[in-house]
């Protein structure tokens, strides 16, 4: 079987010019850098390397300690550690990529100033709805996440045989962090056959795992115990659950980046709750993840109550006010879900 290619003859023939044309590349991902943003970046930069291009990846804040592990983690630029650095290589570079984000407003502080660099900006994302600020768009919403994005854009260009080792254990963790371990948005046949690719690059997928996924701290797991035990809500009537946690509990667990990954989906384990949602309060607005199964949205909840969006059953946003406003916007959802059940009900 062979792979399919969803982007089109004409974006490759312009993404191969591009990659082929410039050689200074600055490779940007989202705030609040996951295992997709930053398996993304980083696996197209070592492809990127092998070609004989400087290539700088550049995030928006740090990165999750769950992700230090991958090769070149520590070599990212950080804007808020590192403002000036990072500005003199956008004002420098003559090819910008934007990795696993569809508008400047999911890069925060760094939206400035990749907004008003003159080189010429890629977008390869597989998030709904787009914005119009890049050169090139090959955005893909039905792919499992951005690094499956990047292996059929890298394929499509004659450049497969450049995904190293290195390369390889990048991709593969952004697809294995952005599925779940593969158990949601992971039913093409293809990504099995991609996968198939990146482990005869020479990758262990279980030492992968177990330092994405299946590594804690102490402080981590008591944080965990804690939101299951005292913070997390079932709503039975409308199969909902609810975890919100303030900076306050997060400082009495040392609470570090990354440390609450993975804790959205803990309450779909219960075979009441269709869909989980996940507040944590950030400086200046609430972090929301969401989570659900079957044929429950919460991409469409993440577009019209928390500024984002992302796949049918996983999804993320930001809600800028306080974290009991967001609880109080969660609580108003479920009573529109309510009414609209209700009206379905009396239409029959």
């Amino acid at each position: 079987m062979r792979i399919s290619q969803p982007i089109s003859n004409e974006e490759l023939l312009q993404l191969k010019d591009y990659v082929t044309r410039y050689n200074n590349i600055v490779i940007t991902c989202h705030l609040s850098p996951d295992g997709d943003a930053v398996g993304s970046s980083l696996g197209l930069m070592f492809v990127l390397e092998s070609l004989g291009k400087t290539v700088h990846v550049v995030a928006p804040d740090m990165l999750p300690r769950s992700l230090m592990f991958l090769p070149r983690a520590k070599d990212v630029y950080v804007y808020t550690k590192h403002e000036d650095i990072v500005n003199s290589l956008l004002e420098r570079a003559n090819l910008i990529f934007c990795l696993d984000y569809n508008s400047l407003k999911r890069i925060d502080t760094l939206a400035p100033a990749v907004s008003k660099a003159k080189g010429k900006k890629v977008m390869i994302d597989h998030h709904l709805d787009p914005e119009k600020f890049c050169d090139l768009t090959i955005s893909h919403s039905e792919m499992s996440s951005t690094c499956e994005l990047v292996f059929r854009a890298v394929m499509g260009i004659g450049l497969i045989r450049k995904i190293g080792r290195k390369a390889a254990e990048c991709l593969y963790t952004g697809m294995m962090t952005d599925t779940g371990n593969f158990s949601y948005n992971s039913n093409n046949p293809d990504l099995y056959l991609i996968v198939a690719e990146l482990v005869s690059r020479g990758i262990n997928k279980d030492r992968i795992y177990n330092l994405a996924i299946n590594t804690s701290s102490a402080d981590r797991l008591r944080l965990l115990g804690y939101a299951l035990s005292e913070k997390m809500q079932v709503f039975g009537e409308q199969h909902a659950a609810l975890i919100a946690l303030d900076k306050s509990e997060l400082e009495r667990f040392n609470y570090k980046k990354g440390d609450t990954e993975s804790l959205v989906n803990m309450p779909l384990q219960i075979p009441e709750v269709q869909w989980s949602l996940f507040l944590r309060e950030e400086d200046g607005y609430v972090k929301v993840s969401a989570r659900s199964q079957g044929e429950f949205a919460v991409n469409k909840i993440c577009e019209r109550h928390f500024n984002g969006g992302g796949h049918k059953n996983a999804a993320g946003g930001e809600f800028y006010g306080t974290i009991d406003e967001a609880v109080a916007t969660f609580h108003s959802l479920l009573a529109e879900l309510d009414a609209e059940k209700e009206d379905n009900n009396n239409e029959k």
